[in-house]
């Protein structure tokens, strides 16, 4: 059974699209709503009535902007508008990505800036409660709405394009059919209503924001570990040192990581084996901060586009008019985007190199390559053309996408910034990375085996403890050569496990942060 969502009732949040891409929920609109969209309707209904040129009412689109309809041909021509434009290609996108762009689309037709004919804005509803969700593809967006890929979910609507149903893709009639649903008939300006919208952006994007956030959670807690393999001065985490130069996000990094080392023998100052380690160590509150600000940047951008009435042509129900809008345009997401995303290298950059120092043993401390056998054994240190090979590919991930556009449409359409690719880009590189942290991981274990068999006093901290623990359940300690990728693959596979995230979460869950959504 699906539950209830009442929309309105507070802004919408990107949690609330992250719940929805996972979870059928039957939307509930407030009479409040019902009223103000019915009263945009009747702004269009007006408009229609007495002829006046409205783009994608009675006018073509793109570089057809100059061509009329004729009144007795609107009807036809909605139709006509849908099938046109189903023009995106790829792979389909998630079936979780779908759902949430179906929600996110329902959500913002609310604000009543489209002026929706309210049958086909329940129906969209329903869908969504019965969980007939459309095939949407993955490329087509260019972060100017994403119109030729969104027309694919008004397609569902008039009973075209296909749709995901209990597990399987049918035709968008059948998957009415089956749900008990039928399609419609969009009244005029419907067809730009659903598909001229950026709501398949807003569902990556908040879906990639929750990816980030975890992935924020298990390399605070991987990177304290490391600290600990490799007794690495704690001091940097001190509220004094960070609180000096109160950068973005940096404060808060430096918390998580005092949350994450409590309990740790290596927070006493004596504990440590030098005064300043190396950088990758040393500027840990720096660098996650940095990715802390970045993220928090890029979930503010997104919040704002989830409450936003983006329609072009925009309704303004208080007066009575419609006029043309640029609110489709969404570069303050794609610049956000394209920042974490080099954000996100830094980290990584630091992360390769902790790793490789770990198995440097005249900097660490400890036996050469990680490796107890001494002698010619290789221990971890062919790990690091893996280190290498993912760090490069990371770092080409972070090409900004936002600068590349060409001109389409009859010259009418010259700009855009690349949403929807700034996203998915990111979503690649996040995978890529969390192979990095898996291999931190992986090593830091190792590390905290060797020096806790010559310290046997040392205690580490609560997020060692639990990493080590798990890393163990699936990774054996190493006591001679064998194959290293297949225990790093088995870390990253219980890492990036969705229990192990939350009992990671439940560690920092009393630390105020800016890391949620």
């Amino acid at each position: 059974m699906s539950a209830d969502f009442h929309l309105g009732a507070r802004p919408l949040s990107i949690a609330d699209v992250v719940k929805a891409a996972h979870t059928p929920l039957r939307v509930v609109l407030s009479p409040q709503i019902r009223a103000r969209m019915q009263a945009s309707r009747a702004v269009v209904d007006d408009h229609l009535v007495r002829d006046i040129p409205v783009y994608g009412l009675n006018t073509g689109l793109g570089g057809n902007v100059g061509h009329r309809i004729a009144q007795d041909e609107i009807p036809a021509f909605q139709e006509q508008m849908v099938r046109g434009r189903i023009a995106g290609v790829g792979d389909p996108l998630p079936i979780e990505t779908c759902r949430a762009a179906l929600f996110c689309r329902i959500a913002t037709l609310a604000l009543s800036g489209a002026g929706i004919s309210p049958h086909a804005h329940d129906l969209m509803i329903a869908m969504l409660e019965r969980d007939v969700v459309p095939v949407i593809p993955s490329r087509g967006s260019l972060g100017t709405g994403d119109l030729v890929i969104m027309m694919s979910v008004a397609a569902v609507l008039i009973g075209r394009g296909r749709a995901y149903f209990r597990g399987r893709i049918l035709s968008g009639t059948d998957a009415l059919k089956a749900a008990g649903l039928a399609s419609v008939k969009l009244g005029a300006k419907d067809g730009l209503a659903v598909g001229n919208a950026s709501s398949v952006t807003c569902a990556m994007a908040a879906l990639s924001l929750e990816a980030v956030r975890a992935l924020l959670s298990v390399h605070v807690a991987t990177a304290a570990f490391a600290c600990e393999g490799y007794a690495a001065n704690a001091l940097i985490f001190d509220p004094r040192l960070v609180a000096a130069r109160p950068a973005n996000g940096q404060e808060q990094a430096a918390k998580l990581f005092r949350r994450a080392m409590q309990g740790s023998s290596q927070t006493q100052a004596a504990a440590s084996r030098q005064i300043q380690d190396a950088i990758s160590f040393r500027t840990l509150p720096q660098v996650t901060g940095t990715v802390v600000a970045a993220f928090a940047a890029a979930r503010d951008a997104v919040a704002i586009e989830l409450n936003s009435a983006a329609d072009n042509p925009l309704v303004l129900a208080e007066t009575g008019e419609i006029h043309s809008s640029a609110n489709f345009q969404t570069p303050s997401i794609a610049l956000a985007f394209d920042t974490l995303a080099i954000a996100l290298v830094h980290l990584a950059t630091a992360s390769a190199q902790r790793s490789i120092k770990l198995m440097t043993g005249r900097l660490s401390g400890l036996p050469n390559y990680l490796s107890p056998v001494g002698g010619a054994s290789a221990g971890f240190v062919p790990m690091q053309k893996s280190i290498a090979a993912l760090h490069a590919e990371i770092r080409l991930k972070a090409h900004p996408a936002s600068l590349d556009a060409i001109v389409i449409s009859d010259t009418v359409e010259d700009l855009a910034p690349q949403t929807a690719l700034t996203i998915r880009k990111l979503d690649e590189q996040i995978e890529l990375v969390r192979w990095l942290i898996s291999i931190e991981a992986l090593l830091s274990a190792q590390a905290c085996d060797l020096r806790v068999a010559s310290e046997p006093e040392r205690k580490l901290g609560d997020a060692g403890r639990l990493l080590h623990r798990m890393v163990r359940v699936v990774a054996e300690e190493l006591v001679e050569d064998h194959e290293t990728g297949p225990d790093a693959a088995a870390v990253h596979d219980m890492l990036w496990n969705g229990d192990t995230i939350k009992a990671i979460d439940a560690l920092f869950s009393g630390t105020p942060s800016v890391i949620s959504v």
